[in-house]
């Protein structure tokens, strides 16, 4: 080599190899690779805690979270609420700890306490070290079996739920995700958001929370924990932890009795309000449905991403909004199927009428095609794998399984089951599980604007409805 004319390999072409391609078409996707979820340990204590881990000691950290099979929809009549306010005080102090203690307690082991309550179900979080695994776990214990719940603690943080409920009136996407799950639902358990309405609230005691607490069980709680963790080791600190837990209080079982159809065409007023926030859907499926992958296949072709029938008609085409999306929410017991969008004004009425239409057709009339089954599926399947980078992925994944009774080997197969979804299966569960005759629209709006095109749409009498009654 000519030290004066140095070649740096790296940039070496070799010409043999060179092929020509054709940029006048994508490239073919390769096949879809295989994916292996983590082996779950499962054993119990003998209150009846689920002790649940996967070992992943590649990183010394471990993310360990409690599933309390107790959300929303167990909250009493005329309590709505209560539930989420029980969750929210779980933290708020225990024994001769205050919150700030315990707060202070889990930063000196470098973790976050993360809570979050849902219809059908509670959860507390944390990721740490994996050397610090039992007092975390103990921090946990105190707050899930043994909180202080007291009443100072208890006025504050119901002032602070008040005040958010206030924040929520200006929010037009927030008033109609609240009244338009009151609308399909009524008195049934699902008929309220966790947050609860400014009346039960007020009408809550610190009592009430003591109760309610009182009847959460160990049998209904699973310990998930995923890292570095061994699954004997996680055992003996939770029998250690929550050994002594024994609530045995019994409270009501929500059930799917008691719904009603609402009306057809909805609309809450908001003079003078440059969009229209919409709802439109009805009660669908729960999560145990035999339909499950073939509706959700569905759903992307019909809602469920950004090149969806729905959103390329709304808004790519028609220019009506940012975006429009719709989606099932697979509950325990049957959840809601909604179309979110907001529009102009003035397209309001237009809107409706082309979500309806679309809503519709996809269940025979312009049946789904192979090409746009193939998209959906390849948005689905594509980088699947993606959704469990880390440990606390698995976590979440596994208390998925732990709440609605899945499989252990259910993330495994729901590539194949997706991939394995015809044309025929999508029209089948759409025109089975889509009913355009009790679709319910919800417009929060201004009504002076849109009440003639609103007519038009032969839904029926609108029903007025008041933001404050909810």
């Amino acid at each position: 080599m000519n030290p004066m004319n140095p070649v740096n390999p790296v940039n070496r072409v070799s010409r043999v190899n060179l092929r020509p391609v054709d940029r006048s078409r994508l490239p073919e996707p390769g096949p879809v690779r295989s994916f292996k979820f983590p082996a779950i340990r499962k054993s119990a204590l003998a209150n009846g805690l689920r002790v649940w881990t996967v070992s992943h000691p590649s990183v010394p950290v471990v993310t360990m979270m409690v599933l309390i099979r107790c959300g929303a929809a167990d909250d009493p009549s005329g309590k709505e609420g209560l539930a989420a306010m029980t969750v929210d005080m779980l933290d708020e102090g225990s024994g001769g700890r205050s919150a700030i203690q315990m707060h202070e307690g889990l930063a000196r082991l470098g973790a976050q306490l993360d809570s979050d309550i849902g219809p059908d179900a509670a959860l507390l979080s944390t990721t740490v070290l994996s050397r610090f695994a039992g007092p975390a776990l103990a921090l946990l214990a105190d707050m899930v079996a043994r909180p202080a719940l007291a009443e100072p603690d208890f006025e504050r943080v119901r002032q602070l739920r008040l005040h958010r409920l206030t924040q929520l009136r200006d929010m037009p996407g927030a008033v109609a995700d609240r009244i338009f799950v009151k609308l399909l639902y009524g008195d049934h358990p699902y008929g309220h958001t966790p947050l609860g309405g400014e009346q039960s609230l007020n009408a809550l005691s610190v009592d009430d929370v003591r109760r309610f607490h009182a009847a959460i069980k160990p049998s209904e709680t699973t310990i998930v924990a995923v890292g570095d963790c061994d699954h004997d080791a996680i055992e003996s600190l939770a029998a250690e932890a929550f050994g002594g837990w024994h609530n045995a209080t019994d409270r009501r079982t929500p059930t799917s009795a008691g719904l009603s159809q609402p009306p057809r065409l909805n609309v809450v007023p908001r003079p003078g309000a440059p969009q229209s926030e919409l709802r439109i859907g009805h009660v669908a499926v729960a999560r145990n449905t035999p339909d499950y992958h073939a509706l959700v296949a569905a759903n992307m072709v019909l809602g469920g991403q950004f090149v969806s029938r729905i959103n390329l008609n709304l808004r790519e085409d028609k220019g009506f909004t940012y975006g429009a999306r719709t989606a099932f929410d697979f509950r325990r017991l049957p959840g809601p199927f909604a179309l979110t969008v907001s529009v102009q004004t003035a397209a309001t009425s237009r809107a409706i009428e082309e979500s309806l239409d679309e809503i519709a057709a996809i269940r025979g009339p312009r049946a789904v095609t192979p090409e746009e089954l193939s998209l959906g599926v390849a948005a689905l399947t594509r980088g699947y794998a993606r959704n469990f980078e880390t440990a606390e992925h698995v976590a979440r994944a596994i208390t998925q399984i732990a709440l609605y009774d899945l499989p252990d080997n259910y993330f495994e197969q729901f590539v194949p089951r997706i991939a394995a979804v015809t044309v025929e299966d999508v029209t089948r569960v759409a025109s089975a599980h889509l009913d355009p005759a009790r679709l319910t629209t919800l417009v929060v709006g201004d009504l002076d604007a849109v009440a003639g095109d609103l007519a038009r749409l032969n839904l029926g009498e609108t029903a007025i409805l008041s933001a404050e009654a909810f």
